[in-house]
């Protein structure tokens, strides 16, 4: 059983007011940035017939570090995924800062089949994961008038498929997990994005916890509910600074995942999309890194990653 002190309770309600005011950010700026658009829109309307359309690239891609973001290419686009983590480079020099430690990869293929909605399908070397996903944009953020915010809701199905031998599953149905996501998001300035959303991991199956005398202690939640937010600042058209913050908010009774924080910059072109940063998510499929995450970034269990994705357009 855990038990939390002072410091604990005061870093958790730091967290929540953190969390809190992100949203309200968000909110109000998008509010703000509507208001603006209107001004403008009525002042051009003394002249000439304004044109409501969807405010373009949010964020660069559908991938922010290790979250999704608001956004859904267009119909017909075909992408690749690829994504690596090396090992945390707590050992220093003895590893290469994590480089020949063991490393995770993610290869990963989406496609649009129609307007707004993103289907695909991951293959990510621990476990030996197969997940499945898709993710619908609900609201578009709109230049000219409309929304001022984007939203899109994001859902994951993933399935280990470790030989019988290797896991502890106790049914077919154990060796499934889930993800949901809600995004919220909107393109503040021309420069500068933000996106906040509420995560819930779901595992059919949590291993059993048992004491020194082997008695069975019971199990975690099966759920587990946090918060995530990303952050994008172009200093180019093609150079970004990018960050991601995930906190959990369930308290579950036998281990609680750590939080995440990924700092790193982004390089794009008509077609690509490199990612390289540093952060303590090291599981690439998001239950799994919301859930299971050991990785403090306060105690130099830090690792160095990258994504790099490919659009192609049909």
């Amino acid at each position: 059983m855990k038990a939390c002190s002072n410091d604990q309770l005061k870093f958790r309600r730091s967290h929540r007011l953190f969390w809190i005011g992100c949203l309200i950010y968000v909110l109000s700026a998008g509010n703000l940035f509507a208001q603006n658009e209107t001004v403008a829109v009525q002042d051009e309307m003394a002249t000439d017939e304004v044109e409501i359309k969807p405010v373009k690239n949010t964020f660069e891609s559908i991938w922010l570090i290790d979250a999704q973001t608001v956004m859904v290419p267009v119909k017909g686009t075909f992408e690749a995924d690829f994504q690596h983590r090396f090992g945390t480079w707590e050992n220093g020099y003895e590893d290469f800062y994590g480089v020949f430690a063991s490393s995770n990869i993610r290869l990963g293929l989406d496609y649009v089949p129609v307007d707004r909605l993103l289907v695909g399908l991951g293959f990510t070397k621990f476990n030996n994961l197969v997940d499945f996903y898709g993710k619908y944009a609900i609201v578009r953020q709109m230049k000219g008038g409309g929304s001022p915010i984007s939203i899109s809701y994001y859902i994951n199905a993933a399935v280990d498929t470790r030989e019988e031998e290797d896991t502890n599953f106790e049914e077919g149905s154990d060796r499934w997990s889930f993800f949901h996501q809600v995004m919220v998001a909107s393109k503040i300035t021309d420069n500068f994005s933000l996106q906040v959303s509420g995560n819930l991991a779901w595992f059919n199956f949590k291993e059993h916890q048992y004491d020194a005398e082997g008695i069975d202690l019971g199990q975690d939640k099966n759920g587990q509910v946090s918060i995530s937010a990303l952050a994008r600042y172009k200093v180019s058209n093609t150079i970004g600074v990018i960050v991601e913050y995930d906190y959990p908010i369930t308290d579950q009774e036998f281990f609680d995942p750590e939080p995440n924080l990924s700092i790193g910059l982004e390089f794009v072109t008509s077609a690509h999309a490199f990612q390289v940063f540093v952060g303590n998510f090291q599981s690439l499929v998001p239950q799994y890194n919301h859930t299971y995450n050991a990785n403090n970034f306060g105690d130099n269990q830090i690792l160095i990653g990258f994504n790099i994705t490919r659009l192609w357009n049909f």
